[in-house]
């Protein structure tokens, strides 16, 4: 079954979604306006829009009050992805050429920056003082992740839990706070928004590892760039940490960070290795192990059509590995 089919039922709300990202990114000055634009035209699953219409489903549905989360969330998203493209010095995104290389890194920071701004304007409809303080929060913790990953490039001396405060911060807390929101927006209790919270940041860590995963499994024309691209910007992902076990591959890693700027014939060798030993395994189990915590917390709310197609998304997200 393809992820769409799944919340193929919300189709018409996520297309009032669509038309709303269209009209808060019009932009006076054109290049934001074609930057901000090209951006949107890239496409995506819109999966925290979906994440948050869903959520909502547990309480009051009404899509006019919920499109606010849902709206300003997807503009934080695509924000975070301009100036991860400018740290990452990334050409290409879903096989398209990034805001930064058809331009440069200052029209992709401010482009960024515009979309951001743009999203809290957005958000001030949803007369919630809640949504805000937690919106707030979750933009905080955004940037000290992506701080943190520039601190952590090429640093072999970090840990599991560095790694996994990285992608706390950098993909689960979105999907996390994506959750929360469409509950509080959607005016359910306090114990469904919190399984929701829960819910969505286990599968939000699961789909980061998994993501992680396929760096090294997936093929450049499946991932719309090429493989090992995490490697490639000193990033340490799960199935480095498990790798570096074996002797000659952490020698390896080492070689290759002091050696810069790594080329893709030694990104390619290294990859081979890793995919030998049994490190996507490994972590392939640890994803595992986040999603049947996410259906714990799934399973302490109410049955719904909302509450099959969250536990369908989170079992596809586990079959991306395969």
């Amino acid at each position: 079954m393809k992820l769409t089919t799944i919340y193929s039922h919300l189709r018409s709300d996520l297309s009032t979604i669509e038309k709303d990202l269209e009209k808060t990114i019009e932009a006076q000055h054109a290049i934001l306006q074609d930057a901000s634009t090209q951006l949107l035209k890239a496409g995506g699953k819109r999966i925290r829009p979906v994440f948050v219409l869903l959520s909502a489903q547990f309480g009051t549905y009404d899509v006019d009050r919920v499109k606010r989360a849902a709206v300003a969330l997807e503009l934080i998203h695509m924000a975070s992805l301009v100036h991860d493209d400018v740290i990452d010095d990334a050409s290409l995104r879903r096989g398209k050429s990034t805001i930064k290389a058809q331009w440069d890194n200052r029209v992709a920071m401010y482009t960024g920056d515009y979309i951001f701004a743009r999203s809290l304007e957005y958000i001030t409809h949803l007369n919630k003082v809640e949504a805000h303080n937690v919106l707030s929060h979750a933009i905080v913790e955004m940037c000290l992740g992506e701080i943190e990953q520039i601190r952590e490039q090429y640093d072999l001396s970090q840990n599991l839990r560095d790694y996994f405060r990285r992608i706390k911060r950098k993909t689960a807390l979105l999907i996390s706070v994506s959750c929360e929101l469409g509950a509080i927006a959607g005016d359910a209790d306090s114990d469904t928004q919190l399984q929701l919270k829960r819910f969505g940041y286990y599968v939000g860590m699961a789909f980061q590892i998994t993501d992680d995963i396929l760096d090294f499994t997936s093929t450049e024309k499946q991932l719309g760039k090429p493989a090992g691209g995490d490697l490639q910007q000193g990033n340490i992902t799960l199935p480095v940490f498990f790798a570096r076990e074996d002797e000659e591959i952490n020698t390896q890693l080492h070689a290759l960070f002091e050696n810069q700027p790594i080329s893709r014939l030694d990104i390619e060798k290294l990859l081979h290795a890793i995919k030998e030993t049994d490190a996507i395994n490994r972590s392939k189990e640890i994803a595992d192990r986040y999603l049947q915590k996410a259906f714990i917390a799934l399973d302490q709310l109410p049955d719904n059509r909302a509450k099959k197609s969250l536990r369908q998304i989170a079992e596809y997200i586990g079959r991306r590995n395969y």
